[in-house]
């Protein structure tokens, strides 16, 4: 079953993964905080669900606004304040299923840019604090809301299901601007993989650690979450064993040659002992 419009797949997943069933205080109804743990290590769960009483229109169907921006960048910022001086830093795991970034003059007008760029701000913050953080995309991760919610995880990982999609705009809003109908834009998509929407084609690009293959994405069950557990631990240590907490994960991913030559190029022109003129 695809993940539609106020998709309930975040919050299930949010609250089997945690175990925790209530939010933490402090975040309003679309941006839920739990803190639990992960293969003995503290952990800080962060998903952002629907809520059809939201005070902003744009962002009742599960997208990311301007006071989920920010509650995003408050709950990341608190496990770095709190963690300053220890060793043992929390894990931050980002559950995924958001539409889109709230489309509005509001959302224009009082600076979504900046609400975005806080939460994205705040997880690479984390990362580069020592943070293990982990992005678990369970449906929709589209534009700017993927980009302030989880892109910055070290490791993606994703649920291998016909509802997960990935992409920088809606099959609509891309079909708009390309002045193609949607079924041409899908049919070009086939043919193009960084065009398509399917996580298939995206697992190609070398962006994700593991594509997980599961019963139900939407009611998961006792296996469901067993396997995505053990994939969230696995994560988690493969991280840990890394003295490195930036994406090159994904730069030097096998199917990246190209990106992975350009880095190098780069990195050496960079660090070049280049006497100034």
């Amino acid at each position: 079953m695809n993940a539609g419009i106020n998709s309930k797949r975040g919050r299930a997943w949010f609250e089997a993964l945690s175990g925790v069933p209530a939010s933490l205080p402090g975040y309003s109804a679309a941006v839920l905080v739990a803190d639990a743990e992960l293969a003995g290590h503290k952990a800080r769960y962060i998903a952002v669900v629907p809520d059809r009483d939201n005070r902003f229109p744009r962002v009742r169907n599960g997208e990311v606004g301007l006071v989920e921006g920010f509650e995003i960048a408050k709950a990341v910022q608190q496990v770095v304040a709190q963690d300053r001086d220890s060793d043992d830093k929390t894990a931050i795991v980002a559950v995924i299923d958001v539409a889109s970034q709230a489309y509005g003059r509001r959302e224009e007008g009082y600076g979504i840019h900046q609400s975005l760029a806080a939460a994205a701000g705040a997880y690479a913050s984390a990362r580069l604090a020592g943070h293990a953080v982990i992005g678990l995309i369970v449906g929709k991760a589209i534009s700017g809301a993927f980009l302030a919610h989880g892109y910055q995880a070290s490791r993606l990982i994703a649920l291998d299901d016909e509802g997960v999609m990935i992409h920088a705009m809606g099959k609509q809003s891309a079909a708009r601007i390309t002045m193609r109908t949607v079924e041409a834009l899908e049919s070009l998509a086939a043919t193009v993989p960084p065009m398509a929407y399917d996580i298939k084609n995206y697992a190609s690009l070398g962006l994700l650690w593991r594509l997980l293959a599961v019963g139900s994405a939407d009611s998961p069950s006792a296996a469901d979450l067993e396997q995505v557990r053990q994939a969230l631990r696995e994560a988690l240590a493969d991280i840990l064993a890394s003295p490195d907490r930036g994406l090159t994960a994904r730069l030097y991913a096998g199917s990246r040659p190209a990106s992975h030559a350009v880095h190098e190029k780069m990195r050496a022109q960079w660090h070049a002992d280049v006497p100034m003129p």
